[in-house]
């Protein structure tokens, strides 16, 4: 089974950038995009043997979420059933015969941190939902979290400490959910590998220097970590300011 997530920042634009060639070389079974800044009915995007499942903020232009898949889910829920958290289409689960595959959007801090304690209450309501589903069958979730978890997972750590999406605080809490029994699968798979990042500011060049940050990520639930096969990052694909990660896992 191979997964595909990309936060794409604004799809209409990222489909003038080669979407949808990307879409169709990966050929995965499930494509999660985040960050989609549009309602459904505002793109034409429909691809021949998917089903597509979208989940749209209410205010226009900004955040959501999409899924699409090859295998007809058996369900499919928007949000995480709290109307406070689920008012900027951030969700998305698709349950499977054998597993959930969840697309998040975690919120970001925002400069200033305006928004980090709101990112808290988030954070711990999420990490229960994805515990309610682990009871019920394996969880494969992936998205821009929006947090690089170590310093590896940063160019440069020591300048970028206590900046969104590398608090003590953000950081915490991603550590928190790996502790009740979920797995980063790429650092489960590639420990100690430097310089692999997801996301680069438009500014400076930052790409091209490859200052980035690895904020994208898939997370499973530990009793199916065995089944991890590879897990891969696309950093050669452009079209946003992040690029495509991938899993390939045999369930």
């Amino acid at each position: 089974m191979k997964l595909i997530s990309w936060n794409v920042n604004g799809i209409r634009a990222c489909i003038t950038k080669g979407f949808e060639e990307f879409f169709k070389a990966v050929n995965a079974d499930v494509f999660c995009i985040q960050e989609t800044k549009c309602q459904e009915d505002q793109v034409d995007l429909k691809f021949d043997g998917y089903y597509s499942y979208w989940n749209s903020a209410e205010r226009k232009g900004y955040s959501g979420t999409a899924i699409f898949c090859k295998n007809k889910p058996i369900s499919v829920t928007y949000g995480i059933g709290i109307e406070e958290h689920d008012k900027e289409g951030r969700v998305i689960t698709a349950e499977f015969e054998k597993n959930y595959v969840v697309t998040i959007y975690t919120p970001n801090s925002k400069r200033g941190l305006e928004r980090l304690e709101y990112r808290q209450v988030w954070e711990d309501e999420v990490r229960k939902y994805l515990l309610s589903l682990k009871k019920n069958k394996p969880v494969i979730m992936c998205g821009d979290l929006n947090v690089a978890h170590k310093e590896i997972d940063l160019k440069n750590p020591k300048s970028n400490r206590g900046n969104a999406g590398f608090t003590d605080e953000e950081r915490d809490k991603f550590t928190e959910l790996l502790n009740v029994g979920f797995v980063d699968t790429y650092r489960f798979l590639y420990p100690d590998k430097e310089e692999a990042y997801s996301w680069w500011s438009y500014m400076g060049r930052a790409r091209e220097k490859n200052i980035g940050w690895r904020i994208d990520y898939f997370v499973v639930s530990d009793d199916i970590k065995d089944k991890i096969n590879d897990a891969m990052i696309y950093p050669e694909i452009m079209g946003s300011d992040h690029c495509p990660v991938g899993l390939e896992i045999d369930l």
